[in-house]
């Protein structure tokens, strides 16, 4: 449901960890809103915090001070449970190494993320189809991970983020382990599912050549964005 409003907003969140007796400020006061049906992209050095915000906004980490409010509900206060349920219906993630199923299929890898989202049985087949079509694996659908190659398991991994029919995703680098060419071919897809799907995409990235396609960029440095 594609709403006016944000989609999520993030309000003065701090997150640090303990190494040791030492304490590590990795967030220090992030401020951002994701809106409906936008390609968002987190830009900065390994280090700068960006897979730390990811985390805190997939609802995988809670910040220790601040406010994640997503889609009206206050996920930062949020139990295990409920986090998971939210995520469960209306987040996908998408991962840097791709996180396949290495024995099933590009079908049954998407099939799986329907069966664990509790999408009833009869809708499988056709929704299946629909995803894998949508990424251009339309002839590919029934081959392996080891059959295809890292480009084409990306758009598998795209498939079974979109495949529950979440109104955000979440990627992680998702063009780190591809040449430009692919690069450019998973953001195209991106532009794609989002107009189609009506899905927002928040992205991390250290790649300068794919930002143009983005639709806000907010540069990380050292835990804080940089205008």
């Amino acid at each position: 449901m594609v709403t006016d409003g944000p989609l999520l907003t993030v309000t003065g969140v701090q997150r640090s960890f303990h190494v040791g007796s030492q304490r590590l400020d990795v967030l220090k006061g992030i401020e951002m809103e994701l809106l409906p049906m936008q390609l968002v992209m987190l830009k900065g050095r390994s280090g700068s915090g960006k897979t730390t915000l990811l985390n805190l906004i997939g609802g995988l980490d809670q910040p220790n001070e601040g406010e994640i409010m997503f889609q009206g509900h206050p996920f930062h206060r949020c139990s295990d449970d409920e986090r998971t349920h939210i995520r469960r219906k209306e987040i996908g993630f998408i991962f840097q190494s791709f996180a396949l199923m290495p024995l099933l299929s590009a079908w049954e890898n998407v099939e799986l993320a329907l069966r664990m989202a509790g999408t009833p049985r009869s809708q499988w087949k056709s929704r299946v189809t629909h995803c894998l079509e949508l990424v251009g694996l339309g002839k590919r659908m029934h081959h392996r991970p080891f059959e295809l190659s890292g480009g084409e398991q990306q758009r598998v991994a795209i498939a079974k983020a979109i495949a529950h029919r979440p109104s955000l995703i979440l990627a992680d680098e998702p063009t780190a382990e591809l040449d430009s060419q692919m690069g450019a071919q998973i953001m195209s897809v991106f532009r794609d599912i989002i107009t189609s799907e009506q899905v927002t995409i928040c992205m991390t990235t250290h790649d300068p050549t794919i930002l143009e396609v983005a639709d806000h960029v907010y540069e990380m440095v050292d835990g804080r964005f940089v205008s």
